[in-house]
């Protein structure tokens, strides 16, 4: 990771999940005029025959995306242009996109830009060549890139915060706890408070002790429990 916001757009590869090998950058030699990064959300939307509408459920958010048009140039026209437009988008590729033996796929990538901070796959490439030589070698071409936002397993289940109804949660109960409040924040469903206290064979679930590790088993178990 650079220690102050590169100038020019700098892509790293990193050879595992975690990105903390690098194995290789590209840094562009014009900066994109633009980029465009989406934001997407899947909602449930499921309803009964004959419905004339359905509410929105939420089922999941897509990893954003982020496309930029790069430019790849040999014509000399440019400062510190490439030689010869081949051997750059070949290092492009091999930073990007090229499948890599040893890790059974293409590099993890990290996208750097002034303020934009980017963990990344590529999910998407084209290149339009532009310009030619007599004998038909390229010259010029310009790259539509699209780049998916990769968060590693361990960052993600922090940023979600394990708040799944499908998961056991512990708690230590703080003052001021309830458990019908407990079960509203874990569950959305205070009513289930009975079956947790029945669960943790509390006695007096009306009055929490502070310090009391109380445990949330999956909606589904707690709610198979006689």
């Amino acid at each position: 990771m650079p220690n102050l916001p590169p100038v020019k757009l700098v892509i790293y590869a990193y050879s595992d999940s975690v990105m903390s090998s690098q194995v290789g950058k590209y840094t562009v030699r014009v900066n994109p005029e633009k980029y465009t990064q989406t934001f997407s959300i899947v909602y449930n939307q499921n309803g009964a025959a004959g419905s004339a509408n359905v509410p929105l459920k939420f089922d999941h958010q897509r990893p954003s995306t982020i496309k930029f048009e790069l430019l790849f140039d040999a014509t000399g026209a440019i400062p510190q242009s490439a030689t010869d437009l081949t051997t750059e988008i070949n290092k492009f590729l091999g930073v990007v996109y090229n499948y890599q033996g040893s890790i059974h796929e293409p590099y993890y990538l990290k996208l750097y830009w002034g303020d934009l901070t980017f963990g990344a796959r590529l999910t998407e490439l084209s290149l339009s060549y532009t310009m030619f030589r007599p004998d038909g070698t390229p010259l010029r071409a310009r790259g539509d890139v699209t780049f998916t936002n990769y968060v590693d397993p361990s960052t993600l289940a922090k940023l979600e915060k394990k708040q799944s109804a499908d998961l056991t949660h512990i708690r230590q109960v703080v003052a001021g706890d309830t458990l019908p409040a407990l079960c509203g924040k874990i569950y959305g469903q205070p009513g289930l408070y009975p079956l947790v206290a029945r669960h943790n064979q509390l006695r007096h679930f009306r009055s929490l002790e502070p310090g009391t590790q109380l445990v949330f088993p999956p909606i589904a178990a707690l709610s198979t429990r006689s």
